[in-house]
């Protein structure tokens, strides 16, 4: 990539490891509706071996293409990239290759961004590309998270999706934006280590977002730029591996971003809970999943102590418990809670 002068603001990076069918199906939408008098498209391409470089070479001149030799991974991918770019962009949006645009989707986080500096970080509405009138599980209408450390959404809760009725139309500071289409303060994500890539996938994303705010920044969703997610691509929800990945990770996050005074009772709370998802899964002798808990516990145990950090705030202080509320009141809205 050239290091010349650039004039665009925005870096619109998508991540390729042999994904030439995503790129000639949805890169097209990219570059019609990206607007070029403020971002440039860049495809990262994580040492593909299909026919993904000579597709950008012959169909997509206008492109700009970082090529790695090897691939890296999602995480480390992605930060191999933004480093590489930072010092002719101030933003990044790391944008997956299964992403649909419509319209002017960037202008509403860029102007957002610029207008707000103590933002670190944003995502725009991002519906399914399956059901458009629905939300989409990775990210909805921007992310929370519970007093235990559990994910959730503004448009989801658990598995309950909800129909996009223009019901959260409105920005909101959230508390991790999804990594589907996250637009970045480039200076900030290199300051705070980028994406983890111990993770190697799930989560990862909250984990950034929750080290943002721990520097003082803050994350919002802006739901006038829109995107349209394929989504479950890699692994369907009921994969044991997913969930190894998701439990695991989960732990790592609570381990590296809570205070050291009182995590150690987070930890143990999230070991009983987990006990209780194990024991589900064992009395439906779904035997892969309830194997993946244990070894995510167990994998846990060993990493853990790579995060001896002790920030200075705890902020799950003040939130909801989402199980009480989804399982015991039967609120499956985010509007309800």
């Amino acid at each position: 990539m050239s290091r010349g002068q650039v004039l665009s603001r925005v870096a619109v990076i998508i991540l390729n490891w042999n994904g030439e069918k995503f790129l000639r199906s949805y890169l097209p939408s990219v570059v019609r509706h990206t607007p070029a008098a403020i971002a440039d498209v860049i495809v990262a391409d994580n040492g593909s071996t299909d026919g993904s470089v000579g597709l950008l070479r012959q169909e997509f001149p206008q492109v700009k293409t970082i090529l790695f030799s090897e691939n890296h991974g999602f995480a480390e991918g992605y930060n191999l990239a933004i480093k590489e770019v930072a010092p002719h962009y101030k933003y990044t949006v790391l944008l997956n290759s299964d992403v649909e645009v419509k319209d002017d989707w960037l202008t509403p986080l860029f102007d957002f961004m610029e207008a707000h500096p103590e933002a670190g970080g944003v995502q725009p509405k991002i519906l399914s590309m399956a059901e458009p009138d629905k939300f989409e599980y990775a990210g909805a209408a921007g992310g929370f998270l519970d007093r235990h450390g559990y994910p959730y959404c503004r448009g989801r809760i658990f598995d309950s999706v909800e129909t996009d009725c223009g019901q959260y139309d409105t920005p909101l500071q959230v508390d991790w934006a999804s990594g589907a289409a996250l637009m970045v303060d480039n200076e900030l994500y290199l300051a705070v280590g980028g994406l983890d890539k111990s993770f190697f996938a799930h989560m990862e994303e909250i984990d950034l977002c929750w080290r943002m705010r721990l520097a003082g920044r803050q994350l919002w969703a802006v739901p006038s730029g829109r995107v349209y997610h394929l989504g479950g691509g890699s692994l369907p929800a009921s994969n044991p591996k997913k969930t190894y990945l998701n439990f695991r990770n989960n732990l790592l996050m609570l381990q590296k971003n809570l205070p050291r005074r009182g995590r150690g009772w987070r930890l143990v709370w999230r070991r009983l809970l987990d006990t209780l998802a194990w024991a589900k899964f064992m009395a439906t002798c779904d035997f892969g999943n309830a194997g993946a808990v244990v070894k995510a516990h167990r994998d846990f145990a060993r990493m853990k102590k790579a995060y001896d950090t002790d920030p200075q705030a705890d902020l799950l202080v003040g939130r909801p418990d989402i199980l009480v509320k989804y399982y015991l009141c039967r609120k499956s809205r985010y509007s309800d809670l």
